[in-house]
């Protein structure tokens, strides 16, 4: 799996009052009708408490500039370097509340706010099939930050190309 490139995103919830998110590269479109997206985590992480008890959460895109979010939102060091402040600060991320109280980080180049409609076990981890009820993009084409064989991957020589297969629907 270290040779699929994925997107990374930090997931966001309630634990209690208290925002909490950590990151994600295991985050999969499953459906544009009804439009249906997956996150999954191991059974053992903190955000699962929270992820039961709102039934909510909020994907937030990351933008090829913000490797150091990443990094503490997985428990490494924060953005500003060693001691790492509070995760349950958000990592020191600005951010406000979605209109149903749900943390949005303010520079994610996406946010999807979703309601789990859907568990499902797979080994020691859950995956969490929501309906998407509100999304939103960064105006441009801010490039993402991406995730490869272990290490973050920036796009130098991107070139956008029209699709040639079957056209959608």
């Amino acid at each position: 799996m270290r040779r699929f490139a994925s997107g990374v995103a930090v997931v966001t919830t309630l634990d209690g009052d208290r925002p909490w998110g950590t990151t994600v590269n295991s985050f999969s479109s499953i459906s544009l009708r009804p439009p249906l997206v997956l996150v999954a985590f191991d059974r053992s992480r903190r955000i699962v408490h929270g992820l039961r008890a709102t039934g909510r959460y909020v994907v937030n895109v990351l933008g090829e500039d913000q490797r150091s979010l990443s990094d503490c939102f997985a428990g490494g060091p924060g953005p500003d370097g060693p001691p790492a402040p509070g995760r349950d600060e958000l990592c020191g991320a600005a951010w406000h509340p979605s209109s149903s109280g749900l943390p949005i980080l303010d520079d994610a180049i996406a946010t999807l706010e979703c309601t789990v409609v859907d568990v499902h076990p797979a080994g020691y981890h859950d995956l969490y099939i929501a309906r998407v009820d509100r999304a939103e993009a960064a105006p441009g084409a801010p490039m993402p930050l991406l995730y490869y064989s272990g290490r973050y991957l920036r796009i130098e020589r991107a070139s956008i190309h029209d699709l040639e297969g079957k056209p959608e629907r």
